[in-house]
């Protein structure tokens, strides 16, 4: 398929959009791949995604919000900080 061609996708159901072969492979995307779907004027733009890129973007996000622990002065003090949260935060382990 020429690049800059025009090529139909069809909403089907369960949130699927499907599409022809030749231009999931042009731009190098396989069926179960993530996409991140952008609305701009009218149009929607899908930019191939990896779980990590999502992963990334989540731990960004708690560091923006200030969701971090430490810095901490040696190896010891992280584990005894995760403890001390632990029990503040009266999670008991479950018995059977």
């Amino acid at each position: 398929m020429p690049k800059g061609e025009f090529v139909r996708a069809a909403c089907e159901g369960q949130n699927e959009i499907s599409s022809y072969f030749a231009l999931r492979e042009q731009i190098g995307i396989g069926v179960g791949d993530l996409l991140e779907a952008k609305v701009e004027k009218g149009k929607i733009t899908f930019t191939p995604k990896s779980v990590i890129d999502r992963e990334i973007a989540e731990g960004l996000e708690d560091l923006r919000k200030g969701r971090t622990y430490g810095p901490y002065n040696t190896a010891g003090e992280m584990p005894r900080s995760l403890h001390q949260m632990t029990r503040k935060s009266h999670i008991a382990p479950k018995r059977k």
